[in-house]
Order: structure tokens, then C-alpha cells, then sequence
């Protein structure tokens, strides 16, 4: 049935059918056929950061931006599921197009820029959700505000989305916001991320419970680079990190027609980048709980993340290629392949 409406959709212009994809599923999910069609999600319980997952596969940060659609979404049996990226104001983002599908590659290349309604109706959103498991918030930076003045917009997004988020990522890895790389290095990046983890102690505090926080990395860095980030997260006491976002290396689908539009490309060619630096965070961050993403298309791909040294992992574009059951089959396969203690 998805390869069905996978080749209709398919033949629209690809934002336009993202939109009405998650739109047929709204409307499936009001009358419960989401439900019966899906089955009961696998059932894997895995306690971490002090959070319980339902299973080991979430949703990543970039299909529902503004947590419009997760009641549906969740009901296709993600453990734990990530929206956003989300800004204090709302932006439109860059111009269309802006999104482009290399079917060849099963590869994705997006340019979208944050384009969100705003921090304020995320969090309406979040709020009304029956959606029972899991729910990151991605908080990042608007495009007019300077790179020296970001972590502004950081913190206003952190106490805005910490009363309703069971975590949050703070997204320095997004390629298609000017600047926003350049916070992942050196001085940079102690100066965002300490300033974050004081006030989400603070609100922590404040509030009662622990929220926990991950930062999102990208998969273009050298090993140093890599042990560079590795070091602040641990000095600035993270609770966890993601690897990876989306890729501007284009060697891996050199040649295809749209190779060379702007933007992070994700899918199956960035597979491996983000194996290379889960591997390597988990040499430096031992004990650190990894999010494996990037290129996870079947239960085999979902295992060689957990072998590289991810403890959970979550899909995008794969969900895209191979449809909802892709979800069961990455949690059945994590499931029966328990990582070694």
C-alpha cells in the first residue's frame, strides 16, 4: 500500500506532498486507522537520561516542525518522537524550492532554514497532545539574529518548551542557517552550551524535575574536531548527543541531477559519515547516551547504529523511502539484538 502512494506522491513537487502526506495521515488518524493498520508498537522498554522510551526508535527533528501532527505520528509506533527545529519567532524560511528528493541515492536534500510557526504555538501544541511517549523538543536560532547574539534565542527557546519537553536538543549543526556551524568549535561552543545547562539546572530546580539536554552535531568534522566537541559536552554536563545532522558533502551522490542544490543531505549516502562519528564519540564519551541517526533505511542499518555505539536511534528520510512499517522493523530488529553490557 505505501509503495502505492509513494509513487503518486512521488510525482508532486516534494514539499507540496510532505504537506499532504502528513495530512492524509491527520485524517487516518481521526478515524483510528492508523491504529488498525499499524498494529501495537513493539514493546522494548529502555531507561535513559532517567526518561523510559517505550523502544529503542524515535522520530527525528525536521518532519514536524511545529508539533502539528503528533498524535498521528505517534500512533506508527515511535518510541519517542523529536520536534522541531523550533525559533523564539516564527520564520518562514529560505525560498522554495527547497527541498529535493535523489531517488537514486535514496537521499534527501534539504535547504528549509528553521522555517517554523514560532516557539509559542510549538509548545500550545505540545501541550494538547494525547500522545503518551516520549516528546524532544529542537530548539535553535532565528535567522536574523547574529551568531554573537544566539544564545539569546537559545535561552528564550529553552524556558519557553522546558515545562512541556521530556528533553531538549539544542540544534548547532543545521547547515542551512548561516553561521550556525561555527558554534559547534572552540570557545564558541563552551559559551553556548554553559550559559544553557546553568539555566536549565535553574529551571530544573525551578520547576521540580529533571529535563534532560543533548546538543545535535553534524557529521562533517575531522576526528580532532570531533574530540573537541566530545570534550565540551562532557565538561558542560550534557546528558546526551546526537549524531548526526544532515551532510554537505556531496561525494557520495556525485553525479545525480540535483547534486548539487544547496542544503544537508540526508538518506542513505550519509550512513557511514554518521556511523564514523558515533564510533568516535563513543570512544571519548564512554558512558554518554548517543541518538544514532543518519541513513537508517531497514533492522540491519538499525543495528550497525547500535554497533557503532548508539543507545537509541531515530528516522527521517528512511521513513520516507521505505514507509511507516520501517518503524517495527528498526525496533523489532534493536529488540532482538540487545546491546552487550
Amino acid at each position: 500500500m505505501y509503495a502505492l502512494a509513494r509513487s503518486l506522491f512521488f510525482r508532486i513537487d516534494p514539499e507540496t506532498s510532505h504537506g499532504m502526506a502528513l495530512g492524509a495521515l491527520d485524517a487516518l488518524h481521526r478515524v483510528g486507522g492508523v491504529k488498525r493498520l499499524m498494529g501495537p508498537p513493539v514493546d522494548d522498554p529502555v531507561e535513559l537520561m532517567g526518561l523510559r522510551f517505550a523502544n529503542r526508535v524515535g522520530l527525528a527533528a525536521g518532519l514536524d516542525k511545529n508539533a502539528d501532527h503528533l498524535d498521528a505520528l505517534g500512533e506508527i509506533g515511535f518510541g519517542f518522537i523529536e520536534v522541531g527545529t523550533v525559533t523564539p519567532q516564527a520564520q518562514p524560511g529560505n525560498p522554495k524550492p527547497r527541498l529535493f528528493r535523489l531517488a537514486g541515492h535514496e537521499a534527501i536534500i534539504n535547504r528549509f532554514g528553521f522555517n517554523n510557526r514560532g516557539v509559542a504555538h510549538l509548545v500550545a501544541q505540545v501541550k494538547q497532545r494525547h500522545y503518551g511517549g516520549i516528546v524532544g523538543i529542537n530548539i535553535g536560532k532565528n535567522l536574523t539574529t547574529s551568531v554573537d547574539d544566539a544564545l539569546g534565542d537559545y535561552l528564550a527557546c529553552l524556558e519557553a518548551v522546558h515545562g512541556v519537553a521530556d528533553y531538549v536538543t539544542v540544534n548547532i549543526s543545521s547547515p542551512n542557517t548561516p553561521g550556525l556551524r561555527t558554534l559547534q568549535f572552540g570557545a564558541q561552543l563552551d559559551a553556548l552550551l554553559g550559559p544553557i545547562r546553568a539555566r536549565s539546572q535553574a529551571l530544573d530546580e525551578q520547576e521540580g524535575r529533571q529535563v534532560p539536554l543533548l546538543v545535535k552535531i553534524a557529521p562533517d568534522m575531522t576526528d580532532e574536531e570531533v574530540a573537541l566537541v566530545a570534550a565540551s559536552i562532557e565538561r558542560n554536563a550534557f546528558d546526551g548527543v546526537i549524531a548526526t545532522n544532515t551532510t554537505i558533502s556531496r561525494e557520495m551522490v556525485a553525479g545525480d541531477p540535483q547534486a548539487d542544490e544547496a542544503g544537508g543531505l540526508s538518506g542513505k549516502p550519509v550512513f557511514e559519515a554518521s556511523n564514523r562519528i558515533i564510533r568516535l564519540l563513543r570512544a571519548h564519551l564512554p558512558d554518554m547516551p548517543i541518538i544514532g541517526v543518519g541513513g537508517i533505511d531497514s533492522g540491519e542499518a538499525a543495528r550497525t547504529k547500535r554497533d557503532a555505539g548508539a543507545d537509541l536511534v531515530q528516522l527521517y528520510s528512511g521513513l520516507i523511502y521505505r514507509g511507516p512499517r520501517l518503524v517495527n522493523e528498526c525496533a523489532e530488529a534493536l529488540q532482538n539484538d540487545k546491546k552487550p553490557a
